[in-house]
C-alpha cells in the first residue's frame, strides 16, 4: 500500500480516531535515534528540494507567510 492511499483512507476516520492515530504515530517518533531523526530530516529537505526544482511547489518569502499569518489571527 502506498503512503497516498493509506493518507486518505485515514482521512476518512471520524476524527477521534485520526486523533489517537496521529497521538501514535507521532509517540513512534518519540523512540527514534539522533542519527534516525537527522535523517529524517535530510529526506524531507532533500523531498522539498525535489519539489521545488519540479514546479510542484513553490516558495513563498517568510515575510508574505508572516503577513498572511498576522491577517487571519485580526
Amino acid at each position: 500500500m502506498h503512503a497516498r492511499d493509506l493518507e486518505q483512507q485515514v482521512l476518512q476516520l471520524q476524527p477521534a480516531e485520526r486523533a489517537k492515530l496521529a497521538r501514535r504515530l507521532l509517540e513512534s517518533l518519540e523512540s527514534l535515534s539522533e542519527s534516525e531523526i537527522e535523517a529524517a530530516w535530510l529526506d524531507e529537505a532533500e523531498r522539498r528540494e525535489r519539489a521545488l526544482d519540479s514546479g510542484q511547489s513553490k516558495a513563498i518569502a517568510a515575510t508574505q507567510v508572516i503577513e498572511e499569518a498576522r491577517r487571519s489571527l485580526s
